[in-house]
């Protein structure tokens, strides 16, 4: 591969600069609300919910154009938008879901989160432990290492937070690309090579256990992220997958490293009503370990949408792999359960 270029892009930022411009956190407003409580009550008259619903079926005005311009935001700007003011304790948990992915489906379709068919995640702790290797984060209370998901845009809608800690970090995916190439090319050229990742025993029949793809790739003008060292690491279980080298061992304890680095970790706090959207092709989150209250209905809970987004019709061929994945997953959409014991016995495996 020829030198290792700097990307320069609006989402190559540093914490800083987040923290004192923060033109990526809005707030809905009462005319934006009162759109959203229309356009439930109109998707419940038509008997249109989840998965079934598309932005047509949701009709909103000037919450739209907002949406247009939040997803404006997460492919060509910062990559990052914190929300506030979602009615969350004011509808059922059934209306908050519609209303949720009402408003993600006017920024993109969401695809599947799991190979159950799940398109809108529940994000609590399911007794699950990250040192199963067949374990997801999201169902365990432990600390989440810097990561990013298998989609253009997460979002999160808090519902319930923790009675401690649970807080959440994003860092620039591509700010530390640009660090690691202004002072070691040498890791950052490591990470545009091949890793394998843990399926974690959702591969689509046929498929191997593990997956290959890169930690950063150059695509049509743009650099694109592909981070998940707890997979890389948990798919050294497979002896068919090549061993990792002191080089790309370092290159992703410097990537780890400097993913925690105040220079760019910017933490926040979810408060209940905070959607938060994050572009995965340029930042990477992570979450710190919580406590929970002991009453169920209190335990820290979010809902989570991946989607796909226009500006992302185009991906990288690095990405192919993981692609199937998530398109064998989509093939079987389901509409969300609310029953916490439903959704153990369906997530839990």
């Amino acid at each position: 591969m020829s030198t290792i270029e700097r990307f320069e892009h609006p989402s190559a930022w540093q914490a800083d600069q987040l923290r004192h411009q923060r033109d990526w956190e809005m707030t809905l407003t009462p005319e934006e609300l009162e759109e959203l409580d229309a356009a439930v009550r109109h998707a419940n008259r038509a008997g249109i919910w989840i998965p079934e619903c598309t932005a047509k079926d949701f009709p909103l005005d000037r919450l739209a154009r907002r949406l247009a311009d939040i997803r404006s935001r997460l492919e060509n700007g910062v990559g990052l938008v914190l929300l506030h003011g979602m009615p969350v304790t004011r509808y059922s948990r059934a209306d908050i879901a519609l209303m949720y992915w009402g408003m993600g489906a006017h920024i993109g379709p969401a695809f599947a989160q799991n190979m159950q068919g799940d398109v809108l995640g529940h994000v609590r702790d399911l007794g699950a432990s990250r040192s199963d290797p067949k374990a997801r984060g999201y169902q365990t209370r432990e600390l989440l290492p810097f990561h990013n998901d298998s989609t253009d845009v997460v979002g999160l809608l808090c519902l319930q937070v923790a009675k401690a800690g649970g807080q959440s970090r994003v860092a620039s995916a591509l700010a530390i690309h640009n660090e690691l190439v202004s002072t070691r090319p040498d890791l950052a050229q490591a990470l545009y090579g091949t890793f394998c990742q843990d399926r974690r025993g959702e591969q689509p029949q046929g498929e191997p256990p593990f997956f290959e793809t890169s930690f950063f790739a150059r695509h049509e003008g743009r650099v694109f992220t592909k981070f998940n060292r707890s997979y890389v690491e948990s798919a050294q279980r497979f002896p068919e997958v090549p061993r990792l080298t002191p080089l790309q061992i370092e290159a992703m304890e410097t990537l780890s490293r400097l993913c925690q680095d105040p220079r760019f970790c910017l933490e926040m706090e979810l408060a209940v009503g905070d959607i938060q959207f994050v572009c995965n092709h340029a930042l990477v989150h992570s979450r710190t370990q919580y406590e929970d209250h002991p009453e169920p209905s209190r335990k820290r809970h979010l809902l989570r949408l991946w989607l796909r987004t226009p500006g992302f019709a185009s991906r990288p061929a690095a990405f192919a792999q993981r692609d199937r994945d998530m398109l064998a997953w989509q093939s079987h959409p389901k509409p969300p359960i609310f029953d916490v014991s439903e959704v153990q016995a369906e997530l839990a495996h």
